[in-house]
């Protein structure tokens, strides 16, 4: 059998398959104790007052938006490096999308592209009601100076933290709500920690956490504080807003707290792997991810970025054609079809193609072990050679 080694993957243990077998042995498969439990150890682990899990972090995106008060009428910015989901989040809920250009070095949102697009946007009426700066690959944008520039224009801020839990940004977890109303986060199996499938909004604002609770649950209430009326009976309920049905199962949660408890063990193989990519990878024609003098990334990714004369796809299909299970993060969103429809157009963000233009994510997991390792780094020698 060829070998292959994953950009990505989970790694489950032992007591991982325990905590979800006790909950299968229990009453509660859904709505039962272990989500709430989670909940309260991602909040406590990133510093953050409240914490609401849900399906997916594209869940946790279209609630952050939802809380906020976000709909037609509305704008809404966010990086074009990133999944469609930072933007689609938007679009669920009517408003108008629009995209920052990166910075050239990180691939992450550009505050001085921010400030520019703010002052020209201030001129002609069309400021943003949300910015939703993506932290690309586990690192953490300048949100210190993103929260200046809102306070300054009045825009609300939801970190996509998708990459990010346990990264630390100017000497707190991302999270904690310092610079931002709302930060997300995911639990797919190629993050830092996985719940299967499932994401989480954490804030300091309860007022917020209260409004996604029950957005993620129909628009439901059993709060008679929140009823139109005196309940009925103990029984009772009122849907008083339209919601979804964004719950994450018990069997996940018990997943996620599980895996919590190696976060730190997980970041640094993840370092540990990083560390040894720099050293083997120096003095080949490409450009490493820089390091973070600011904190600390989760490194979910590991992007290298080509200055070599072979085209980009000639790298990707030579390591893939060896077992390398190499990948692109991202196409740049307004690039989509359904994005051109709207009326994007190539050029709209340049740094932002030009990063597209040369990435490849190699393998990044806690469990890459050194010899699968070397053997990524004699195929990419190789490649380039």
């Amino acid at each position: 059998m060829s070998r292959t080694i994953p950009y990505g993957r989970q790694a489950i243990d032992e007591d991982d398959i325990e905590a979800v077998v006790q909950v299968l042995r229990s009453d509660f498969l859904t709505q039962g104790p272990a989500v709430p439990a989670f909940e309260r150890a991602v909040a406590a682990h990133c510093g953050a007052r409240h914490a609401v899990a849900v399906n997916s972090a594209t869940s946790a995106l279209h609630l952050a938006c939802m809380a906020l008060g976000v709909g037609p009428g509305d704008i809404v910015w966010t990086s074009p490096v990133t999944f469609v989901a930072s933007a689609n989040c938007a679009l669920y809920c009517g408003a108008r999308i629009d995209f920052v250009d990166v910075d050239p070095e990180t691939g992450n949102l550009s505050v001085d592209a921010l400030a520019a697009k703010l002052a020209e946007a201030r001129r002609h009426n069309r400021l943003p009601k949300v910015v939703i700066p993506v932290h690309l690959c586990g690192r953490s944008c300048d949100m210190a100076r993103i929260h200046a520039l809102g306070l300054e224009y009045g825009f609300r801020i939801v970190e996509d933290a998708s990459h990010a839990i346990g990264a630390i940004h100017e000497g707190g977890p991302v999270g904690d709500g310092r610079y931002s109303d709302i930060t997300v986060f995911s639990f797919h199996p190629v993050k830092i920690i996985t719940s299967g499938e499932g994401g989480m909004a954490v804030t300091r604002d309860a007022a917020l956490a209260r409004s996604m609770d029950r957005l993620r649950s129909h628009g439901i209430t059993r709060d008679p504080a929140e009823m139109t009326q005196a309940p009925d009976g103990p029984w009772y309920y009122q849907q008083i807003e339209l919601g979804y049905n964004y719950r994450l199962t018990d069997l996940h949660a018990a997943l996620g707290f599980a895996q919590l408890r190696r976060i730190e063990a997980f970041i640094a193989a993840r370092h540990r792997v990083a560390a040894r990519y720099a050293k083997a990878l120096e003095g080949l024609p490409l450009h490493l991810p820089p390091e973070v003098t600011d904190g600390r990334s989760a490194l979910h990714l590991y992007p290298i970025r080509l200055s070599a004369p072979l085209s980009r796809r000639q790298v990707f299909e030579g390591l893939r054609q060896r077992g390398i299970g190499v990948n692109v993060h991202y196409i740049p969103v307004y690039l989509q079809p359904y994005y051109a429809a709207m009326g994007f157009q190539p050029g709209h963000c340049p740094n932002a193609e030009r990063y597209y233009a040369a990435a490849i994510s190699l393998p990044m997991y806690a469990t890459l072990s050194e010899s699968d390792q070397a053997w990524v780094v004699a195929a990419l020698k190789e490649v380039l050679a």
